[in-house]
């Protein structure tokens, strides 16, 4: 009598183990992918390793051999091309036709190098950048704007499948995932920042930020990040999800790639100051809806009742 084996697990090493990251790992781990983790944090390989990972390090030479795909997390294309291309590189240990899947928010130019040389290894690279936060990241719920082949594509179904609700196919040629994650942190960007003023001004105007938020959040001035980051301000805790400096590197890129493309971005050129001079003023590390602090002379939850300076850290 015959036995049949069990198929052998989708093995995939995930790069870059913040909120992000450590949300789509768990969220392999939950699908039942063999699933390694690449950070260099300890804290977040011990927390990885303890969730059932295969294996773990700040190093994954040791079974890039193994694995059937990698997945990118890293904040910029800097860390891209360290991770993949550094001393501690995986890039040159991967089996020749491993897909590589790369989601930091990185400039279509920089996509598009990173691509050249992984194609000189004969490895594919899908430029899908990712949207969704950190809870979304962890219910295996995010976006991908994904570009690329769509053979890389249907290689990387296993790993998709288990990190995101919506696989949008932007088109063939790597960088048009870039752009359109670009485009769409212009708007991220612009709508924290908007709604950081907003709930400022209620402040100085005497309006409790909750009844504003209620007021928002069922009306039509409502966004997104509105509602999800006004709670950070209503709690004074700013613990980091995406930080000011996140945002200071992402609308750069729109900036850029405004000036690339000779097309003028005036909202995002303002919105990215308020992002800058937030990080200047010490709070590039603390959760981007720390941009609020820009505006002086308010109270906020949190606030020592006796300085109401409100933009000096």
């Amino acid at each position: 009598m015959s036995t049949t084996e069990p198929p052998s697990p989708f093995h995939v090493a995930v790069i870059g183990l913040g909120s992000m990251g450590m949300g789509a790992a768990r969220s392999c781990l939950r699908a039942g992918l063999a699933t390694y983790g690449i950070d260099v944090r300890q804290e977040a390989l011990d927390a990885l390793s303890q969730a059932g990972a295969t294996a773990v390090g700040t190093d994954g030479r040791a079974f890039a051999s193994r694995l059937d795909a990698v997945l990118l997390l890293p904040v910029n294309a800097a860390q891209c091309r360290s991770a993949l291309f550094g001393p501690l590189g995986i890039a040159p240990h991967l089996r020749p036709g491993t897909p590589v899947m790369v989601s930091a928010t990185q400039s279509a130019a920089d996509a598009c190098r990173l691509n050249d040389a992984l194609k000189a290894l004969d490895l594919p690279m899908l430029d899908a950048p990712v949207s969704g936060g950190s809870i979304r990241a962890a219910e295996g719920r995010i976006t991908v704007m994904a570009s690329g082949a769509s053979s890389t594509l249907a290689r990387l179904r296993p790993l998709l499948d288990a990190i995101a609700a919506r696989v949008f196919e932007i088109g063939p040629d790597i960088g048009q995932g870039s752009t359109v994650k670009i485009i769409h942190q212009l708007l991220a960007g612009v709508h924290i920042a908007a709604a950081a003023e907003s709930m400022a001004l209620a402040s100085r105007a005497g309006i409790p930020l909750q009844t504003l938020y209620d007021v928002v959040t069922s009306a039509a001035g409502n966004s997104w990040m509105f509602e999800n980051r006004m709670p950070h301000v209503l709690k004074g805790d700013y613990t980091p999800h995406s930080s000011v400096d996140i945002f200071v590197k992402d609308l750069g890129l729109v900036l850029d790639t405004g000036q690339a493309l000779k097309f003028p971005t005036p909202i995002a050129a303002l919105a990215h100051s308020l992002f800058l001079n937030a990080s200047n003023a010490g709070y590039g590390q603390q959760d981007d809806s720390a941009v609020i602090r820009n505006y002086a002379g308010i109270q906020l939850p949190g606030d020592d009742p006796d300085d109401v300076t409100g933009g000096e850290p």
